[in-house]
């Protein structure tokens, strides 16, 4: 070899020692990757939040099956998944994913398709794990591809506009009242944890509520601070990867095994879905007003101390469907309780992700607790929402984390 090639191959060794010493702490897997790849797929599919979150809970359920089904850290739920000698974890699951999301999103296709074969021609194992590991991993997707097939997702929707004769309303039909009719993953029904009403019009907590959104979430409100304006913004976003950038925060700590990571997800994933169509159902069960309609007809609650302002307009447009309990909110709950679950008693590292809609800002969370009430709060700022429902969907997302928590998290960490 000649002495300038040996120079550069130590020049080459050193600066690699030195980058490695440099590198970030946290530790990505082929679980996180595909999660953060999945979550970019479903927000460029513009398939809107919901039928995002339902297909991200799939593509993780086939993702942990087929995790599992090689590593069997935990009990197997599906024995009926061949699995050869050798067979490569990191194919099984890009394989998993690669048939969920091109069963669910056949128009992003040649997106999918490059983000699979990119993983395949990384992975170091040797063909024959490969192909034992694609297997395993097809297999799983299809075995979700069917439990989910009938699951009340693409049921057609026939909501009837409230009205009289010859009276006009507003001709945009509500988001996905078809939802709240959906077969759950972890609920026996629907309705398991559908709250009790809305406050009385003639209630303090309505009082409260009322004053509290009017003064702080109209947009041109001189009370809320420029940290609550950008509070409020950044929860504008509503596709699920601004939750998983938090999940990620977890699950890519040095230490982690990768089926630990797969079930985490599977978990969080399928608490979300739930909260979804738990908090549909009451959303579509009280149809409640809205502040810009309550506020804007202030004078017919029949109540003296909520001062109608026929003018006033929230912070952001107001989502399509009726106003309790917060979306936002059950799925923040249900999500931090599975995280919290997951940490059990070691230190939670500090909770990241970014906003699509805030123009991809960063916001960090040193505890769990700190990031479900923020939301709370910013749905208030932002004008949409009232704070006993930002509470009561809180609520109900801790039950349902909890039978996330039954289902997948008492097996050991």
């Amino acid at each position: 070899m000649h002495p300038n090639d040996t120079n550069l191959l130590h020049k080459i060794l050193i600066l690699t020692i030195i980058l490695l010493m440099l590198a970030p702490s946290v530790q990505a897997d082929a679980v996180t990757d595909w999660n953060q790849r999945a979550g970019d797929i479903v927000v460029n599919a513009n398939i809107g939040p919901l039928p995002a979150d339902r297909a991200l809970a799939m593509t993780q359920a086939a993702v942990y099956e087929a995790t599992n089904a090689i590593t069997r850290r935990y009990p197997v739920s599906s024995p009926q998944l061949k699995v050869a000698p050798g067979a490569s974890v990191e194919a099984a699951i890009a394989a998993a994913a690669r048939n969920v999301l091109l069963n669910l999103l056949p128009t992003q296709a040649s997106a999918i398709n490059e983000t699979y074969m990119n993983a395949i021609l990384a992975i170091m194992q040797g063909q024959e794990a490969k192909a034992a590991g694609i297997a395993v991993g097809e297999a799983a997707a299809d075995k979700i591809l069917a439990i989910r097939s009938n699951d009340g997702a693409t049921a057609g929707e026939t909501y009837r506009p409230f009205t009289n004769p010859g009276i006009y309303v507003p001709t945009v039909i509500p988001e996905v009242p078809q939802w709240a009719m959906r077969k759950p993953w972890l609920m026996k029904n629907p309705a398991q944890f559908r709250p009790g009403p809305p406050p009385e019009l003639n209630s303090e907590l309505w009082v409260r509520d009322y004053n509290e959104v009017k003064t702080l979430g109209g947009r041109n409100s001189k009370r809320r601070t420029t940290e609550q304006t950008e509070i409020a913004l950044f929860w504008e976003e509503v596709m699920p990867p601004i939750y998983h950038g938090i999940v990620r925060s977890v699950a890519k700590q040095p230490g982690r095994e990768i089926t630990q990571n797969a079930r985490l997800f599977a978990a969080v994933t399928q608490a979300s879905a739930d909260a979804l169509i738990a908090v549909f159902d009451a959303k579509y069960h009280y149809g409640f007003w809205r502040p810009i309609t309550a506020i804007r007809n202030g004078d017919i609650d029949n109540n003296n101390l909520t001062e109608r302002d026929p003018a006033w307009i929230p912070l952001i447009d107001t989502p399509m469907h009726p106003e309790y309990p917060c979306a936002h909110c059950i799925v923040a709950a249900a999500v931090g309780t599975v995280l919290q679950a997951d940490a059990g008693d070691a230190p939670v590292p500090v909770l990241t992700t970014s906003s699509h809609a805030a123009g991809g800002r960063i916001r960090n969370w040193e505890k769990i607790e700190d990031f479900v009430q923020e939301v709370i709060e910013a749905r208030i700022y932002d004008g949409v929402h009232y704070r006993n429902s930002g509470e009561t969907g809180a609520a109900m997302g801790k039950e349902i984390g909890n039978l996330a928590i039954q289902k997948y998290l008492t097996t050991g960490k």
